[in-house]
Parts: structure tokens; sequence; C-alpha cells
């Protein structure tokens, strides 16, 4: 009865330490990119970039990199190297030094030195990603009430910042990226 007991109490003290702790990181990567998105402008750009960002994946990639790297090493090291300015990432495919210099973001494989750059051009109000080779802008500003966007098939859409501009920014973006698959 004395060993029941132990492993009764045993059991219930490790599934509460579980319970009480949080160890699935903060997905800083995610959350600055996320912070970074809302600051972009209002409403409708902030959920057009983040479609356009769903597009070329960028947040899929910033998420596997959270959940399989950079919450591990927050969950063993008990720091997050993506709260500093620069942190490497050990990546499935290599290590990846990501910069964040304030004007956009650095993203240099330590493996074969390519870069990829993702930068706001304030003369032509562009958003792209720029990898050295090429520059591919995501989102243009036009004016205060419509921004061009990236569609699935690398096209430029014109798109109203109103809800229904943004409905139908998304169904075009959405039944694309179905067609592609």
């Amino acid at each position: 009865m004395k060993k029941f007991t132990l492993t009764v109490a045993t059991v219930i003290a490790i599934c509460s330490s579980l319970t009480f702790s949080s160890c699935i990181g903060s997905f800083s990567l995610t959350n600055k990119l996320l912070a970074w998105n809302q600051g972009v402008g209002n409403k409708f750009v902030n959920e057009l970039v983040f479609i356009a960002f769903w597009i070329v994946p960028v947040y899929e990639v910033s998420a596997l990199a959270d959940v399989l790297v950079i919450n591990s090493i927050e969950f063993w090291s008990g720091t997050n190297p993506v709260a500093q300015g620069k942190s490497v990432i050990d990546g499935n495919d290599g290590r990846y030094l990501v910069e964040c210099d304030g004007k956009g973001y650095t993203i240099t494989s330590m493996n074969d030195n390519s870069v990829v750059r993702l930068d706001f051009d304030v003369d032509d109000q562009t958003w792209s990603i720029n990898t050295g080779d090429e520059k591919i802008p995501f989102m243009t500003f036009v004016n205060e009430s419509h921004v061009k966007m990236i569609s699935p098939d690398g096209s430029m859409q014109l798109v109203e910042l109103t809800q229904e501009g943004y409905m139908a920014y998304q169904q075009v973006a959405a039944s694309q990226f179905l067609a592609t698959r």
C-alpha cells in the first residue's frame, strides 16, 4: 500500500509540475514578425501583408523555426536568441543568422552564405523580399486607400483597403493558391 501511495504521489507531482509551468516557449520570432506587421498600416494593410506572407510562406517558416529550434533553445537554456538583435538559428537544413537593423531583416545561410533580405523602400513605398539575385515586391502602397499585392501567380493586384477589397483579394489569392497545388 505504501508503494502505491508513493507512486500516485509521484505521478501527481510530475503532472502538477507540467501543468503549472509553461514549456511551449514564447514564439519570439513569429511574435516579432506579427508585431512588425501590426505596425505596417491599418487593419486592411495588416491583413494583406498577412496573406502575402502566407503565400510566400514567411509565417510558416518563422513558426516552424520557433517550434523546432528557438522554443527548444529557450526551454533548455532559459534564454531566447531572437530576443537579441542578432540570432543564430539551427535548422534541419543548416544554420542561419537573422539580423534586424530597423529597416528590415537579413537572413544569412551559414552553410553557403546566401542572403535573403526583407526590405521597405521608402521612395517606392514597397515591401519586398530580396534574394540578392532577385527582388520580389509583395506589397506597394499606391495611395491611402489602395495597395498592390502579390498574387500566387506572381502578378500584382490592386486592392482597395476596405473590407470588400480585402475579401476579394483573399478569395483570389486562395483560389489561385489552391489551383497551383
